[in-house]
């Protein structure tokens, strides 16, 4: 059938992958370093995508193509989309962000560099709903690469709040969502900050944690920080004043 769907310029196209978490319906994917349409029939045509794309690489068209199904089952990965290779998953592509030289350990005296954690596990899998400290708390859901990444992780990021942890890419959706909700329906969570990579795959926690205040029913900000490659923040939308604090039982 001739209907209106997504159509992708990969002229334009710098494989940053803000489009595919865009796409609720997994019709996009990062493909050797260009995003792509990978299923016709998962493509809704209503361009909920175009606005994330920087480069105006997205645009509606109509043409032919395969009737929009909304209870297909989520599109297969292309064959190769996660290799260990060049061109691959842009989370496992192969980057040198500075010489190896570059990379001696800076020695700082005993005591000086302080942890900021304040509670143990921090794995999202593993802190149980009623753990005690995720009462009353400022929640951060954070990918697991980021601390290695983000130097400033204790400074910026971790006083003062909680924490948990884990992979958007190798952790199980359905019980991330499950416990994820369970915890912010069971505890006075002041606000949630998501925080994640640049790779397109590390933006998974953003539907994770958008998935998550519904199913709970809590009404509280959500925020993001997204982590460049290279240690820079690119994207910070914390609120200056802090969220207004809940009172709730489990």
């Amino acid at each position: 059938m001739k209907r209106k769907i997504i159509q992708i310029d990969e002229a334009r196209c710098n494989g940053c992958g803000l489009c595919v978490p865009a796409c609720a319906e997994g019709a996009i994917r990062i493909v050797d370093g260009k995003a792509r349409l990978v299923s016709d029939r998962h493509c809704d045509g209503l361009g909920a995508c175009l606005g994330e794309c920087p480069q105006d690489a997205l645009h509606i068209v109509e043409r032919e193509a395969e009737e929009h199904d909304e209870a297909a089952p989520p599109a297969p990965p292309p064959a190769g989309l996660h290799a260990h290779r060049e061109g691959g998953c842009p989370s496992a592509r192969l980057v040198q962000l500075r010489p190896a030289e570059a990379l001696a350990p800076a020695r700082a005296p005993a005591g000086e560099l302080d942890s900021a954690l304040g509670h143990w596990p921090v794995k999202l899998r593993l802190v149980p709903p009623h753990a005690p400290f995720l009462r009353d708390v400022e929640l951060v859901l954070a990918a697991d690469c980021v601390p290695f990444a983000y130097p400033a992780m204790h400074r910026d990021i971790l006083p003062g709040r909680a924490v948990l942890i884990g992979c958007p890419k190798f952790d199980e959706p359905g019980p991330a969502l499950e416990r994820l909700t369970a915890i912010l329906a069971c505890q006075d969570v002041r606000s949630l900050t998501v925080v994640h990579m640049q790779v397109p795959c590390c933006h998974g926690y953003l539907e994770l944690a958008a998935r998550a205040l519904v199913a709970s029913g809590k009404k509280i900000p959500l925020h993001r920080v997204e982590i460049g490659l290279d240690g820079r923040v690119l994207h910070d939308t914390r609120e200056a004043e802090p969220a207004p604090r809940r009172k709730e039982e489990c």
